[in-house]
């Protein structure tokens, strides 16, 4: 019998806690759908950035082809990192995020709701963007592939890292600049071996170890950076 209940009541736990990290990620993507500037900015930004680089440095096919890589994946860091001030903000302004750190509601499973609802909006159209860019930048054929996996595994580890930052500044009236400061000593290794995986893919050679290493950074943000971000949170509210 005591078997029974405790299955019951295990079953029960998982189902509150999957309900609840489904229903924070549909809030997160509906107000995000509202606010459409909060949307559209990094991706108008992601394009200026591939678009202006050429007329500010040289339109060689040549030369750009080689650049292509650090360009594209220096211009989705930075389109994250634009958009990473907002994540917390709004929660924090009508008390939603006070009433969240107070509730039994585990903080993990809200944060990652959170920051995958952030990627959705943020990385993953500039992940399926960046082949556009890849095109205007004569980025070869051979180096789509890499760029896409990249992308798809460094991005969401941008959002993670970010969003320590986010929460650290939330109480700040502008922590965007803060944010930076913050977290992009962090970001190196993610934009380095994201690059280093586009250009072996370009040249023929192995990438998988460039990617075992990015999707072991994911796997590594995924378990730490909401227990790093509850922490700031809890900071920041309370101080």
């Amino acid at each position: 019998m005591d078997q029974k209940v405790t299955k019951e009541q295990s079953d029960q736990i998982d189902s509150s806690v999957s309900g609840l990290f489904w229903a924070v990620l549909k809030r997160d993507l509906m107000l995000a759908y509202r606010k459409k500037s909060d949307l559209f900015n990094p991706l108008v930004f992601f394009l200026m950035v591939a678009t202006l680089f050429p007329l500010g440095v040289s339109p060689e096919p040549t030369f750009l082809a080689e650049v292509a890589p650090g360009v594209v994946w220096v211009a989705a860091l930075l389109a994250t990192l634009l958009s990473m001030d907002s994540l917390f903000r709004s929660d924090f302004e009508d008390g939603t995020l006070e009433q969240t750190l107070l509730s039994p509601q585990p903080l993990f499973i809200v944060v990652l709701a959170k920051v995958l609802a952030h990627w959705m909006m943020s990385g993953l159209p500039l992940t399926l963007l960046a082949p556009l860019l890849g095109v205007m930048l004569f980025l070869p054929g051979e180096g789509m592939g890499g760029l896409m996996i990249s992308l798809l595994l460094g991005t969401p580890t941008l959002s993670l890292i970010g969003a320590i930052g986010a929460a650290l500044t939330v109480g700040l009236r502008k922590g965007g600049v803060l944010i930076s400061l913050l977290v992009l000593p962090l970001y190196i290794p993610v934009l380095i071996f994201g690059t280093s995986a586009v250009q072996a893919a370009v040249t023929g050679l192995p990438l998988a170890g460039f990617i075992a290493l990015l999707g072991a950074m994911l796997a590594l943000g995924i378990v730490m950076a909401p227990l790093a971000i509850g922490a700031a949170l809890r900071i920041s509210v309370s101080g």
